[in-house]
């Protein structure tokens, strides 16, 4: 048996086979299945990394956007987590788990601890004590994570450059900067919080749409519409003596504003997951 599954590098002892290290036939199935959708990591492994586990889960969300979210959290913040003998890849994804051009890691080397607490991955970073925890891991991925965070994921805690989640270009591979958006090194442009903001406070939708969130988008745009629309409507009816509903009144201007806060809040959360102003990119540096 070959050491690369559809090009990528993988140690099949320990991808193949269940937490006891044991091959089991509904374990492949379910790697391979996501394994075909990782084509494009070739490019972002390091020389002697293998793939050891492929799960899926949901990123983390900052406590304003989670409160805001509701059930949309599914939807949002799905995200695929490849574990290699050297770091953690977390790959937001969509709905369909298809790659969004999103490429982050998580280096043992500066992690302090790494830890499968019920469903939830926690990672504590060596650098601040920061801590990330990545939400509803696949159940039937669980044991075999505890078992390689016991005996085979090597954290020392190194408070080095790495002691922190840290986003990749998903055009050159090279480390991205926080807060910047454009690659220091192939000059690849993000997509921004100053134009997410603007677009969620002064087009109805826009923030969703500017991160490429389109359903959400047409659907915000609706209700923001509609929303503005009735409490206008109601407004005016008040001020020249019409009788009106004095919930209404007050409920649709502030449901109003509820939802572009949520937009607001949203559009410029998911900046923070580097998105390209470009929509399909290709990873062209292939040094390491």
């Amino acid at each position: 048996m070959g050491s690369r599954i559809f090009g990528l590098p993988v140690d099949r002892e320990i991808l193949l086979s269940n937490h006891k290290n044991i091959y089991k036939k509904r374990v492949e199935k379910r790697q391979r299945k996501l394994i075909v959708k990782l084509t494009f990591l070739k490019p972002f492994l390091r020389n002697g990394e293998k793939i050891l586990l492929i799960t899926t889960g949901y990123s983390p969300l900052s406590s304003p956007a989670q409160y805001l979210t509701g059930f949309l959290f599914v939807y949002l913040k799905r995200a695929m987590y490849i574990f290699t003998n050297y770091r953690i890849f977390h790959i937001p994804v969509t709905s369909t788990v298809r790659h969004k051009n999103s490429i982050a890691q998580i280096d043992y080397t500066g992690c302090k601890s790494v830890a499968l607490t019920g469903g939830t991955l926690v990672v504590q970073y060596a650098k601040y004590g920061k801590i990330d925890s990545f939400k509803a891991i696949a159940v039937s991925e669980r044991k075999k994570i505890r078992a390689l965070l016991k005996n085979t994921i090597p954290v020392s805690g190194t408070n080095n450059q790495l002691a922190s989640r840290t986003h990749l270009c998903p055009n050159c591979t090279h480390t991205l900067v926080k807060g910047k958006y454009i690659c220091e090194n192939c000059s690849l442009k993000f997509k921004s919080k100053r134009v997410a903001a603007l677009s969620s406070i002064f087009i109805p939708g826009g923030g969703y749409f500017y991160i490429r969130y389109f359903l959400l988008g047409s659907l915000d745009a609706v209700l923001e519409i509609f929303l503005l629309l009735y409490s206008a409507f109601l407004i005016h009816n008040y001020l020249n003596h019409v009788p009106v509903n004095l919930i209404h009144l007050v409920a649709m201007p502030l449901i109003f504003v509820y939802v572009k806060i949520a937009a607001l809040f949203h559009s410029t959360h998911f900046i923070d997951e580097f998105i390209p102003q470009a929509k399909n990119t290709e990873s062209k540096n292939f040094t390491r």
